[in-house]
C-alpha cells in the first residue's frame, strides 16, 4: 500500500506550545502560564452584538472578503491607527483568525524557492507555512542585548538574490519585543532597495507599553509591498470568535482571495457582525486591559529582579521571556523539572526556534493572584537550582 502522507507535512514538526499544556489539564493544582490568551472575557457590549446577530437570522455567509460595513471599520480603524489608507472594497480580506490571512499571504506570493527572511523567536506558523509552499524560510536569530528587535545589519547579512519575502512579526510572541519608528526607519530603506515585500504580523499592536505601534506600512515606498496581518484575538479578547484581516495592495489581496474563496468561503458571519461593534466602540475596553497587562508586566519584572532571574524589559503583548541559561539546564529541562516539582507550565523558548533555546516564555494574561502564586513556586525552584550547583 502506498504512503498516504505528503513528505513535506511529515518532514514538519508539530507546535512545541501544547505538550505542556496537556501534562497540565490532568494536573492537580498546576498553574499555567504558558497560553497566549487574553484572560478577560470578550467585552459585553462585544458578545450582546453577536447574540443580536443571531436573534436577527443574521446566520447566512457573507461576502468572501467579509461584510462590507466590517471592511469599512477596519480601513477606518488602520488609518486613525497606523496612518495608511486602504481601499475596503479591494485592498482588505476579513480572514479566519490571523493565522489564515498568513498562509494566505505566503500561498499567494511565493514560488518554490522563495527566500522568506523569518526572524526568530517568534510565532510557531511561520515557518512551516512558508514549507508547505515549497518556499525557504531563512531565520534570523534576534538578539536579548539588542533587545530581541532585528538590525538592518542582521537583515542585510541574510538577504540573497532569492529573497522575496521578510516576516515582521512585532510586537512579538514569544518575546515582548517592540519595534519603534526609529528601528524601522532603516529596515524600509532596505526593503525598498532591496525590492523585498514584507508581511508585518501587528496582532498584539493595540498591547504596548510606553510608546504607541508603528507599521512599517506607513514608510515611504512600503504601503504596496506590505500585507498587514491583524485581527481580534488579543486586543479585544476575542480569541474563540476566530476572526483577522489582511489588508495589502490589490494586486496581491486579488490572489489572496481566490485561495480564502476555494478553502474557507468566509469568516463567521456572527464574529463578523461582533468585530463591527469592536471597531465602533471597543477603545476603552482595549484601554482597561491594556492597562491591567502593563501592570502585571510591571509585576513579573520586578518579582524577576528580586529572585535574581534575568529578563529584559518588553514593551509589547503580554509576554516577558526571561533567559534561564545561567542555571545549566536546557529550556525543556526547566519547564519540565518546574511543572514535575512546582506544579507551573511555562513554553521552552525553543518551542519559537532554536534561537529561542536557554530562555522561556511566560505569558501575563493571567489575574495578579495567579501570576503571585505561580511566582511564589517559581521563586522556590529557582532557590533549589542555585543549592544544586
Amino acid at each position: 500500500m502506498r504512503d498516504p502522507l505528503s513528505n513535506t507535512i511529515k518532514d514538519i514538526k508539530p507546535s512545541g506550545i501544547r505538550k505542556f499544556f496537556d501534562i497540565v489539564s490532568e494536573m492537580k493544582d498546576a498553574i499555567s502560564l504558558g497560553v497566549g490568551e487574553p484572560d478577560f472575557d470578550t467585552p459585553w457590549h462585544i458578545r450582546e452584538e453577536g447574540i443580536f446577530s443571531l436573534e436577527r437570522g443574521k446566520t447566512f455567509y457573507t461576502s468572501n472578503t467579509g461584510l462590507k460595513e466590517l471592511r469599512v471599520e477596519i480601513s477606518k480603524y488602520l488609518e486613525r491607527k497606523i496612518d495608511v489608507t486602504y481601499d475596503p472594497l479591494s485592498e482588505i480580506i476579513v480572514t479566519v483568525g490571523g493565522s489564515e490571512a498568513i498562509d494566505l499571504a505566503f500561498r499567494a506570493m511565493l514560488d518554490p524557492g522563495d527566500e522568506v527572511l523569518v526572524p526568530q523567536p517568534s510565532y510557531v506558523s511561520y515557518v512551516p507555512c512558508v514549507e508547505l509552499t515549497h518556499g525557504v524560510p531563512v531565520t534570523i536569530c534576534l538578539k536579548e542585548e539588542n533587545q530581541f528587535r532585528l538590525t538592518k545589519e542582521e537583515l542585510l547579512e541574510h538577504i540573497t538574490d532569492k529573497t522575496k519575502m521578510l516576516v515582521l512579526p512585532f510586537p512579538n510572541n514569544p518575546t515582548g519585543a517592540i519595534m519603534e519608528k526609529k528601528d524601522l526607519e532603516d529596515i524600509a530603506k532596505i526593503c525598498v532597495e532591496k525590492d523585498i515585500y514584507v508581511l508585518s504580523d501587528e496582532i498584539y499592536s493595540e498591547l504596548t507599553y510606553g510608546t504607541d505601534h508603528v507599521s512599517i506600512a506607513s514608510f515611504p515606498g512600503m504601503r504596496d509591498r506590505t500585507i498587514v496581518i491583524n485581527g481580534f484575538s488579543k486586543g479585544f479578547a476575542m480569541t474563540g470568535w476566530r476572526l483577522g484581516y489582511a489588508a495589502g495592495p490589490k494586486v496581491i489581496m486579488e490572489q489572496m482571495l481566490k485561495i480564502h474563496q476555494y478553502a474557507i468561503m468566509c469568516a463567521p458571519t456572527m464574529s463578523q457582525y461582533a468585530a463591527v461593534d469592536a471597531l465602533q466602540h471597543g477603545e476603552k475596553d482595549v484601554q482597561v486591559m491594556r492597562e491591567s497587562y502593563n501592570q502585571r508586566r510591571r509585576f513579573l519584572m520586578n518579582a524577576f529582579k528580586e529572585m535574581g532571574l534575568e529578563c529584559f524589559e518588553p514593551f509589547g503583548a503580554f509576554y516577558v521571556f526571561p533567559n534561564i541559561k545561567k542555571y545549566g539546564l536546557s529550556s525543556e529541562e526547566f519547564a519540565t523539572r518546574l511543572l514535575q516539582e512546582e506544579k507551573v507550565a511555562v513554553v521552552p523558548g525553543n518551542a519559537f526556534g532554536d534561537c529561542g533555546e536557554g530562555f522561556l516564555r511566560i505569558s501575563y494574561a493571567y489575574s495578579l493572584d495567579n501570576l503571585k502564586i505561580a511566582l511564589d513556586r517559581v521563586k522556590s525552584f529557582i532557590e533549589r537550582l542555585d543549592a544544586e550547583k
